[in-house]
């Protein structure tokens, strides 16, 4: 019977038929011991001469590295193996030999493996990551409609920027100029005036110059705006959200985390309530900690967050940002208008911020002083502002960086390896 190498555990004792491709190969003459995989897992087959008849041994030893075949064998169970299993091959059938693969064990530099990348996806760390990043998608969606959000679809071509920046692709849309979305933030809340809790998932475009492990141009968000939801309970559905979406990696990815080497004690330790500071005592913190030049009023950048991120085992929500340097929409605090009600969800280990997010302004008469203040041209902007006119309601949203977070749960170095195909600076292939 055709099965994967993921339930062969359901087989002990049983001949299966595996199709896949041959990652490895050792011989000691009479043995051949064939690293296989099949996309679901890795196995060893192991395959003895004496037992088999002379074709099948000949042709396991014309197997090249990749060679797609399929693979019949009674599993065994066998506690020193990585996967548990082992497979004592009977037959063997070849599909194709394949030509000298590129990629082999010894090093290989970054620009060589990212000009490889659809055959770099085949090694059993890419593959635990982005096995890992789909289970993250899986359990935040899981979350999310178990609270009852229903997951709507903004527009990925655009008439202007959700935040006012330069920061984007421009095309042209027939005959009009239009832009790639960075965000789907504000369609997001007039469908949370027709549906109450909603949220999108899909990718956003960033025209940024940026070269650093924490961006990509081309990233994937998921964007939850919730209506009659004030900023302290948008803080505690995403703290929630997180929690769970980190346990269910570790109930569900044990094997990829292994492989990764992750250190799971310090996932394990991320469960709701997470700590909380405003800017102000995150500003006194950094003075404290030798950023003596820092400046009420900036903006935290990389090395900050990672100081700010180092004081707690947990992540950690930086709240009450100064009014000037966020985005026109968020709304100030009725007590002290020079700051809005926002937050920001840094991750522990210098990951950065991994969630944005605040209560929106509701009130028509200030938005329209707030776009009066960034310059924000009222023929692209209309039907925002009519939000605030038809039924307007206390509100919030936030948004999550998906690769950031896959980095931050998988330990890795730079977001390159947390999407199949990153579109960075200097990268557009494949």
């Amino acid at each position: 019977m055709l099965t994967t190498i993921k339930d062969v555990a359901a087989h002990v004792g049983q001949e299966v038929k595996l199709g896949g491709w041959l990652y490895n190969k050792r011989s000691s003459g009479k043995i051949q011991f064939l690293q296989l995989r099949d996309g679901t897992g890795f196995i060893q087959g192991v395959l003895v001469k004496s037992q088999v008849a002379p074709e099948v041994w000949e042709d396991a030893s014309k197997l090249t590295q990749e060679s797609s075949l399929y693979v019949t064998g009674t599993v065994r169970q066998d506690d020193r193996a990585p996967s548990g299993f082992e497979l004592d091959v009977k037959h063997v059938e070849i599909i194709q030999v394949a030509e000298e693969y590129p990629i082999t064990k010894k090093e290989h530099g970054v620009d060589f493996l990212m000009d490889h990348r659809h055959l770099w996806l085949r090694t059993p760390r890419q593959r635990a990551i982005l096995t890992i990043r789909a289970e993250i998608i899986r359990a935040i969606q899981e979350f999310l409609d178990q609270k009852g959000f229903t997951l709507v679809d903004p527009p990925v071509l655009t008439p202007s920027s959700c935040e006012g920046t330069t920061n984007l692709f421009h095309t042209k849309y027939f005959d009009e100029d239009a832009f790639l979305t960075q965000s789907g933030q504000l369609y997001m809340e007039a469908a949370a005036m027709a549906l109450r809790n909603v949220y999108s998932f899909g990718p956003t475009f960033r025209a940024e110059k940026s070269k650093t492990r924490r961006h990509l141009i081309e990233f994937w968000m998921i964007e939850p705006e919730m209506a009659f939801v004030e900023h302290e309970q948008s803080l505690e559905i995403q703290e929630q959200m997180l929690s769970y979406v980190v346990q269910q990696v570790l109930k569900n990815c044990e094997r990829e985390l292994k492989t990764l080497d992750r250190d799971i004690s310090k996932l394990e330790k991320v469960q709701a309530p997470f700590p909380r500071i405003t800017y102000d005592e995150a500003v006194e913190l950094l003075h404290r900690e030798g950023f003596t030049d820092f400046k009420w009023g900036e903006d935290f950048g990389a090395p900050h967050e990672t100081k700010i991120a180092e004081s707690f085992d947990k992540p950690v929500f930086i709240t009450h940002y100064p009014t000037e340097i966020k985005a026109f929409y968020m709304k100030p605090d009725p007590n002290r208008p020079e700051v809005v009600l926002c937050a920001d969800l840094i991750a522990p280990e210098g990951y950065g911020e991994i969630i944005g997010g605040s209560q929106r302004i509701d009130d028509p008469a200030l938005m329209e002083e707030r776009y009066a203040a960034h310059n924000l041209p009222l023929e692209a902007y209309q039907w925002y502002l009519d939000l605030r006119k038809y039924g307007s309601v206390p509100h919030s949203g936030f948004g999550l960086g998906l690769e950031r977070t896959v980095a931050w749960i998988c330990g890795l170095d730079h977001v390159r390896e947390t999407i199949p195909f990153p579109r960075m600076l200097n990268r557009l292939y494949p």
